[in-house]
């Protein structure tokens, strides 16, 4: 019996296998009907008339961070008529760490902001729905390693 478990230990020792972080941007990873977001502070087309630009307010890191959304018109002016909604989460392990759809707050100056807790180092994933007139407008997101 002790000789079968060792075996058993060892067997299961030499076939572990570690999982390796996920590239930045694997689209086998991103939510269903979501887009893969270009790098944070890219003005990205939000429909025929806006364009938006993200990031997070300071660089990510284990704990709290905010993500920051502004929308312009083409000619650049702030528009704050959108509804923006997020959600975090780690692709490989989805629905573990996930917050759920959480409206992105509304700051003095206009800007669209939502708190972010990384919980752990690994792949992770920021989804952004906007919405105009309770239309989808865009779904995306943003994937990157902590």
């Amino acid at each position: 019996m002790r000789v079968l478990l060792a075996a058993l230990i060892l067997a299961l020792a030499v076939c572990e296998v570690y999982p390796t972080a996920a590239p930045a941007a694997n689209p086998s990873l991103v939510k269903r009907d979501y887009q893969v977001l270009p790098k944070p502070g890219e003005k990205i087309p939000l429909g025929p008339r806006h364009y938006f630009t993200y990031g997070f307010a300071k660089a990510p890191k284990l704990g709290n961070a905010v993500m920051r959304v502004e929308i312009f018109t083409r000619e650049g002016v702030r528009d704050t008529s959108f509804t923006v909604k997020g959600d975090a989460d780690m692709p490989s392990m989805r629905g573990a760490h996930a917050a759920g759809d959480q409206n992105f707050a509304l700051s003095n100056k206009g800007v669209y902001l939502l708190p972010v807790r990384l919980v752990m180092p690994g792949d992770w994933e920021v989804s952004f729905v906007f919405l105009k007139d309770g239309k989808t407008v865009l779904r995306g997101c943003y994937l990157f390693d902590l």
